[in-house]
């Protein structure tokens, strides 16, 4: 049995899948508020046996669920914003690619001052 968990992974992990994570949790958050709706009516059953922690799962469920949906907010808009700043700066990269090509494979004009056929240039004759 020791050989069959020792030594490392053939093979590397896949990559995490990203769903609609807001949405789950909020499903099953509301899935939690309507069982704590559903069970409240019948509280007095559930004390009379010695269950009421069953309603109050679900209560808690509803709560911890509303945690979630706050945190899975806030993830989701840190994701997005993240890969919108990566896009700028890689159109920003882009752009400063171009120029600096642009600007090398420009040749000199004859008017520009380092010409020394400009009239400007320290080695013309007047």
């Amino acid at each position: 049995m020791a050989g069959l968990f020792s030594g490392s992974p053939t093979h590397e992990a896949p990559e995490p899948l990203e769903g609609p994570v807001v949405a789950t949790i909020t499903g099953g958050t509301i899935l939690w508020f309507v069982l704590f709706l559903v069970q409240l009516p019948f509280y007095g059953w559930f004390e009379d046996r010695g269950q009421t922690w069953w309603v109050w799962t679900c209560l808690a469920g509803a709560g911890l669920g509303c945690i979630g949906i706050w945190y899975v907010r806030g993830r989701d808009a840190a994701i997005k914003r993240q890969a919108a700043e990566r896009e700028a700066a890689e159109a920003t990269d882009a752009a400063e690619r171009e120029a600096a090509e642009a600007t090398a494979a420009s040749p000199d004009s004859p008017d520009s001052p380092d010409s020394p056929d400009s009239p400007d240039s320290p080695d013309s004759t007047a």
